[in-house]
């Protein structure tokens, strides 16, 4: 048998589908000399679809998908396990340590990705949390309101990027809002993901304050700090839509070394050990609060906005030194450059049929301004927060400070002209 050392260099890629992200990884791989082998939720009744070569799973048939990821692997063995989104980490755990591989464990993935289970271990651990409540999404509301202290927020505990979040401010916005993530979970889209905590909501205060975002990444328990990100946009509700990053941050040192102490032990007392992490925290007079800590990496296209620079080397972004950190290779001298950098995940204003936008190359001849990227499709239809989930696109920008890279999106942003046409109501007759 030929000795690991002398194997080419691969990692396996767990992801939802095949888009932008993962596509940024396979560049980096193909830079780096690094085979990237796809495990992706798709047909597999189909040969190859995509003619990538991806080995189809399915993540409600968890351990079905597991065993045929082992399989496919034994004539590709891989070097390490990265991730893309939050629903294949539970599985990439899994086969991360049934490879024999270091990683996040399957216990502390779960943990991070469910709401109900990340809360109650930071509690536990001395963390500060907001008071929370988790009922079955068939209960009625009404039956809850001596139980909740306003202002409240409703969320489902497993889907991501604020979808299904509203605040409630009285009895009747409660209602009204517990309502409106009932029918989202009903919906045939979540049905179809047949995760079982897709029937739970969870009723937590309201925590004010501002938000930010940390990339990290934990080297054998070793924590290491990549950006602190600022969200610039006030995210008071209804809804939480995220729009603009900017790193670094321009809050004071004495903050941002608060978030990464608070970060860091959230991350050990969810139990995450080996691999990236990517955590969401408000911050107020009373302290660092963190809302999320995942074990995965930012997500969609936003990791442009980060690049690492090392003496003597060229600079990488996000995805290459993910997959130096997937190989074994020690990535702890990696730092942020130095230039700010910003991105906009340009928000839908409406729900509709998106026609198109104008205005692209007036944005992207903005100073500063790296890039415009419209994803959505004509004829797409679109759906906003707090049902959505996704962009319309993204503006990537550097500048020499914070200020003028956030300013940068958003004049950009300015210059688009977008167009989405209601949609039309079918009547029965």
């Amino acid at each position: 048998m030929t000795p690991r050392s002398e194997q080419p260099r691969r990692v396996l890629l767990l992801a939802t589908t095949t888009g932008y992200q993962t596509r940024m990884f396979a560049e980096a791989a193909a830079t780096l000399g690094v085979e990237v082998v796809y495990a992706t939720d798709r047909c597999d009744q189909l040969d190859d679809p995509w003619r990538d070569g991806a080995i189809p799973v399915r993540f409600h048939e968890e351990w079905r998908s597991v065993d045929g990821v082992l399989k496919a692997l034994e004539s590709r063995p891989v070097n390490g396990v990265l991730v893309v989104g939050d629903r294949p980490s539970v599985m990439a755990a899994y086969i991360t340590r049934l490879l024999g591989l270091p990683g996040h464990s399957p216990e502390s993935a779960g943990i991070a990705r469910d709401k109900r289970l990340s809360r109650a271990r930071l509690k536990a651990a001395g963390l500060p949390v907001p008071e929370f409540l988790t009922v079955p999404s068939a209960t009625d509301p009404s039956t809850l309101l001596s139980r909740v202290t306003f202002p409240a927020v409703i969320k489902p505990t497993v889907l991501s990027g604020s979808r299904g979040v509203i605040r409630a401010d009285d009895a009747l916005s409660l209602v009204t809002a517990f309502g409106r993530v009932q029918r989202l979970l009903a919906s045939n889209e979540i049905r179809e993901l047949r995760d079982p905590e897709s029937d739970v909501i969870q009723i937590e205060s309201y925590i004010p304050g501002a938000e930010y975002a940390l990339e990290g990444i934990l080297e054998h328990g070793a924590f290491h700090t990549l950006a602190i990100f600022d969200k610039p946009d006030p995210m008071d509700g209804p809804f939480f839509e995220e729009s603009i990053y900017v790193t670094p941050s321009r809050v004071n040192v004495g903050i941002q070394r608060q978030i990464q102490d608070m970060v860091e032990r959230a991350a050990r007392a969810v139990g995450l050990h080996h691999g990236p992490v990517h955590a969401e925290c408000r911050v107020n007079s009373r302290g660092v609060y963190v809302l999320e800590v995942a074990a995965r990496p930012i997500g969609g296209l936003c990791a442009r906005t980060l690049r690492f620079v090392k003496p003597g080397e060229p600079s990488i972004g996000l995805e290459q030194l993910l997959l130096r950190h997937a190989v074994g290779e020690p990535v702890g001298g990696w730092t942020r450059e130095a230039e700010a950098s910003a991105v906009m995940m340009i928000p839908i204003p409406r729900s509709g049929v998106f026609r198109g936008a104008t205005g692209v190359d007036e944005a992207k001849a903005v100073a500063g301004v790296d890039d415009v990227l419209v994803t959505a499709k004509p004829d797409q239809q679109l759906l906003a927060l707090p049902e959505g989930a996704s962009y319309l696109g993204f503006i990537f920008a550097h500048a020499p400070t914070p200020e003028a890279a956030e300013q940068a999106v958003r004049t950009a942003h300015g210059c688009l002209r977008l167009t989405i046409d209601p949609w039309l109501e079918v009547l029965n007759q």
